[in-house]
């Protein structure tokens, strides 16, 4: 077994025993992995990386993202009036289960990919090519069964709040949620393999790149992909009922072909029956955040706006120091011991200040996302209203809610990556649906309890209030 080499400072010197050098479904060796201390060498420690360069590599799609995360706040801010939304409300239902579901299963490729990249698995083409076409069959297989199972629990959700349950709608609502979710996936794995790639072949970090870029900018694609479907949709459904029809006949036909090729290639065909629990756990914490978005979005003015930023922003960092705990766990130890240098249970302050290695990311990411809550609600709220109409006790209420969500993400983040470790259980693919999900549920009750107090005290957001 290696011994992870301190340095005089306490920090980790950088690389990795040959057992390490995993593959993407199963964290075993890769028996196409080269031996000797090539492999060794090639092998970077996140732990050894500047807190500079961190910065300088997260802020830039950082605040790419938030430009995501904005742009989905305004477009849900604009359809909410459509009528299709007006008519099939549990399509608010759908909103965060949709958004988290992408986030997860991109997330979860990029931090996969990250890994192997880090471990330096990625020279040889054949490999690379294997990687990408089985990790989008996955994820396409994942899009569709989930997008199914997220279309009924909307429905019976709906129905069971409001008594009625009408069947035309229930398909329309599965049919948009397939073609969103099987689209956007697609569509943003392809980003952000070019990204990982790149960032591989120019010695950049890809965990500090692409699962940014995954966590948040591709909520205004889906938020506007649904939106422009489900309008489709709901124009045709008296008249031209039967093309919903075709659409999820044609999902359910194409399926068994994504589930041959998984099955075929060695990065994925175990992913495909160990990683369903934390997809599906994830919807259903999801679709909690769903419920209350749907409740609130009548009587919280505003609300629709700054909670994709809050949600979005608060899965962006978490799922940057997830995917570099699970990288540097690969890199330093066998999955089920945890290395000396950290331990599952620690305090929040030696998780988020000073005391593990890890703390220093979580500084940094904390600071970087209260700074970026405060531009991005500013814009937001600009762009809405061609004017700013925040006031004070409205930003102190947004700061303070965003800043407990953000500790409270990385602080869980720290010990669920490590005890998913120590059980052996692959973080790369279990930890980041719960914790995003878990971003999606707090940042819809933490803002919403914010917009409830500014209610209560007589200074609620001023939404459409323009001079």
């Amino acid at each position: 077994m290696y011994t992870p080499l301190l340095g005089g400072d306490g920090s980790l010197s950088s690389g990795c025993s040959i057992v390490t050098i995993s593959s993407v479904a199963t964290s075993e060796p890769d028996p196409a992995s080269p031996n000797g201390q090539n492999s060794l060498g090639r092998c970077r420690s996140v732990l050894d990386e500047r807190w500079q360069h961190t910065a300088l590599q997260v802020s830039v799609p950082f605040f790419i993202a938030g430009v995501g995360t904005i742009g989905a706040g305004l477009v849900l801010g604009t359809v909410e009036k459509w009528e299709v939304f007006s008519k099939v409300s549990q399509l608010f239902i759908l909103v965060p289960s949709l958004l988290g579901l992408k986030g997860n299963l991109d997330m979860c490729l990029a931090s996969r990919l990250c890994t192997q990249a880090n471990l330096g698995n990625m020279s040889s083409f054949r490999e690379i090519a294997k990687m990408v076409i089985g990790n989008l069959a996955l994820v396409q297989i994942q899009a569709i069964v989930a997008a199914i199972i997220v279309s009924i629990f909307a429905s019976a959700a709906h129905a069971a709040m409001n008594g009625v349950f009408i069947w035309d709608h229930a398909l329309l609502v599965t049919a948009s949620s397939l073609c969103t979710a099987t689209s956007s996936c697609f569509l943003l794995d392809l980003v952000m393999i070019a990204v990982i790639l790149a960032a591989h072949r120019w010695k950049m970090n890809p965990d500090n790149l692409a699962t940014p870029l995954a966590a948040s900018f591709g909520d205004v694609v889906s938020v506007s992909v649904l939106s422009i479907i489900a309008s489709n949709l709901f124009i045709r459904l008296q008249a031209e009922v039967w093309v919903v029809y075709v659409i999820i006949s044609g999902y359910l036909l194409i399926l068994p072909i994504w589930i041959f090729i998984v099955l075929r290639n060695k990065y994925t065909r175990n992913i495909l029956t160990s990683g369903w629990v934390p997809v599906l756990s994830a919807l259903f914490i999801s679709g909690l955040g769903g419920l209350i978005l749907s409740q609130a979005v009548d009587v919280l003015s505003g609300f629709v706006i700054f909670q994709p930023i809050i949600n979005g922003i608060g899965g962006n960092l978490v799922s940057v120091q997830a995917s570099r705990i699970s990288t540097t766990l690969h890199q330093t130890s066998i999955m089920g011991i945890i290395p000396p240098y950290t331990k599952v249970f620690i305090s929040p302050f030696k998780a988020l200040v000073k005391g593990v290695p890890f703390a220093h990311t979580a500084r940094l990411l904390i600071i970087m996302g209260i700074v970026g809550e405060v531009v991005f609600i500013f814009a937001a709220d600009y762009i809405e209203q061609h004017h700013s109409t925040l006031h004070v006790y409205f930003v102190l209420s947004y700061i303070i809610v965003a800043f407990l969500q953000i500790m409270l993400l990385l602080y869980v983040a720290h010990i669920i990556i490590h005890a998913m470790w120590r059980f052996k259980i692959d973080p790369d693919n279990s930890a980041i649906p719960y914790l995003t999900a878990l971003g999606d549920l707090t940042g819809t009750m933490f803002l919403g309890g914010a917009f409830w107090f500014l209610k209560e005290i007589g200074y609620p957001y001023a939404f459409n209030v323009k001079t």
